[in-house]
């Protein structure tokens, strides 16, 4: 910023009690100390600010990259899954009955994904709530949702008068 000895900060001193004078010389400082620190802190959060800019242009750019590079992979993707379709098509049909059967038999996609999911007596969820309710109390089960500051209150020790 501004290159200041210590020969220039003692002239400065000196002409500052001279114009100023003793008495009022503390109060002036004071002045000039909290200004100082104004300059300092204003010049800290512009500075914090073009850094937030920054990261922010940055991260920007990143993003429009990904965005770029997700298309083309989902591009060549969809380019691959059409070749191979288009190619599954050519082909003859299967001559011996066995590689018919096979292929007849092969699940759907869609049901394989709708089987896997838990539905039912098995879902994690429906036994969870199927537990009794003397279970839940006993083992501390949240069975309703509660603020901080309410359960606060409800697990605070009684104060005790004298």
């Amino acid at each position: 910023m501004i290159d200041l000895g210590v020969s220039k900060l003692a002239l400065i001193a000196v002409v500052a009690l001279i114009v100023v004078g003793p008495e009022r010389l503390p109060k002036v400082a004071r002045m000039a100390g909290n200004l100082f620190g104004r300059a300092q802190r204003y010049m800290a959060e512009v500075r914090s600010e073009v850094n937030r800019q920054i990261e922010l242009d940055e991260f920007k750019k990143l993003r429009e990259a990904s965005a770029d590079a997700m298309k083309e992979m989902e591009s060549s993707l969809n380019a691959t899954v059409q070749e191979v379709s288009v190619n599954l098509s050519d082909q003859a049909e299967p001559k011996d009955d066995y590689a018919s059967a096979i292929l007849e038999s092969s699940p759907d996609v869609t049901k394989v994904y709708r089987d896997a999911l838990r539905q039912g007596r098995d879902s994690w969820g429906v036994k969870r709530t199927a537990r009794p309710l003397w279970y839940k109390h006993s083992a501390g089960v949240r069975t309703r949702v509660q603020s901080g500051a309410a359960r606060v209150k409800r697990f605070k020790r009684p104060v005790l008068s004298k």
